[in-house]
């Protein structure tokens, strides 16, 4: 009886990767390559970058960070995954520092932008991850739709309208976003 054997990928190999023009995420050893985002989803994802960037800043709650940053949230096998804007608190930065690879563990808050060819189960799949990894808040922007899905924990998850504002809450003190704002 032979049996076949695939290689996983580890975080590091992940890391190591020549870039192709392509971004991956890495699913408990298993490289996932992703299309580059198409404009409309680019163009949200700087939108919330610019109006959470500078407020973090200012207010001094830790760091924002871009769709290419990779957050290891599963080791033997390695699970990598990268949000479309992620936000790590002051206290988990000045623990860690700076770190040259991947972030170990997940964002405080991690805003995925839906694209055109993300399934409604898809994307709800990739948003428990991020919970079930530890994040505090994810929000789920729906373009097509023009309203962002909340998710607070596993069972707590709602939609917010565009004319609806976003709370962060706790993960990110006093910060609000008209989802309007966004589109």
């Amino acid at each position: 009886m032979s049996s076949t054997f695939t290689k996983l990928t580890t975080a590091d190999e992940l890391l190591a990767m020549p870039d192709d023009g392509y971004r991956y995420e890495l699913i408990e050893g298993e490289l996932i390559r992703m299309s580059p985002a198409g404009a409309r989803h680019g163009r949200i994802a700087v939108k919330v970058v610019n109006r959470l960037g500078p407020y973090v800043e200012k207010h001094g709650l830790g760091e924002v960070y871009a769709a290419e940053t990779g957050f290891k949230l599963r080791s033997d096998p390695d699970t990598v995954r990268a949000p479309d804007v992620a936000f790590v608190s002051k206290s988990r930065v000045e623990l860690v520092g700076d770190p040259e690879g991947y972030w170990s563990g997940a964002p405080d808050l991690a805003v995925e932008v839906q694209s055109p060819n993300d399934t409604r189960k898809h994307i709800d799949a990739k948003a428990r991850h991020w919970i079930s990894a530890g994040a505090k808040l994810v929000w789920v922007v729906k373009p097509r739709e023009r309203t962002v899905i909340v998710y607070k924990s596993l069972a707590d998850i709602f939609e917010v309208s565009e004319s609806g504002v976003l709370d962060a809450g706790e993960v990110v003190p006093g910060f609000k976003l008209t989802v309007s704002e966004i589109f």
